[in-house]
């Protein structure tokens, strides 16, 4: 029964492979590491986890991530190209990581600086431990991901194609 299942895995495979528009499954994929990375934490302080799916950008970035799936799903059913459409959703949402990364991990360090500063004024306590905080793999997975969906839609505008549409066959003959 396993090594049926395996057969099968094998076949979809191949299957994939041998499509034309096989980049549409790297896309496909793309797009849902892309709506799971918003429910993974983006940035770690200590022991707490920041970033994600609660707050407006993960709100945003989950969207992204399923409006890249459909796009990229709709374009395996209809055989149509959404290069375009992919493009702008991957570049819209590694633009809100890279600016979440940049803004989250800053504003992490200075909270936790200043939750030190006040603990050691109100306690006398002079030991200055110092809390960094750190990107999580929530946000590594979701500028890589998105940074793939950006790599496809521009192979668009790299290969450069006579017609960037596919053609279509006459399915009454």
């Amino acid at each position: 029964h396993g090594t049926l299942k395996f057969v099968r895995l094998l076949a979809f495979l191949q299957t994939a492979l041998d499509d034309p528009m096989r980049g549409y499954y790297v896309a496909a994929i793309a797009g849902v590491t892309l709506t799971v990375s918003a429910f993974l934490p983006w940035v770690v302080v200590g022991e707490n986890n920041l970033g994600g799916f609660p707050g407006m950008s993960g709100v945003w970035i989950a969207g992204l991530g399923l409006s890249a799936t459909v796009l990229a799903a709709l374009s395996l059913i209809t055989r149509k190209n959404s290069r375009h459409p992919l493009l702008v959703v991957g570049l819209l949402a590694f633009g809100i990581l890279f600016v979440v990364e940049r803004l989250m991990v800053r504003m992490a360090t200075e909270r936790a600086w200043a939750t030190e500063q006040a603990s050691a004024l109100v306690g006398s306590n002079t030991s200055q431990v110092s809390i960094e905080a750190a990107a999580a793999p929530g946000l590594y997975l979701g500028l890589g991901s998105s940074f793939l969906i950006v790599l496809f839609g521009l192979t668009i505008v790299v290969k450069r194609a006579s017609n960037p549409y596919t053609e279509e066959t006459d399915d009454d003959v």
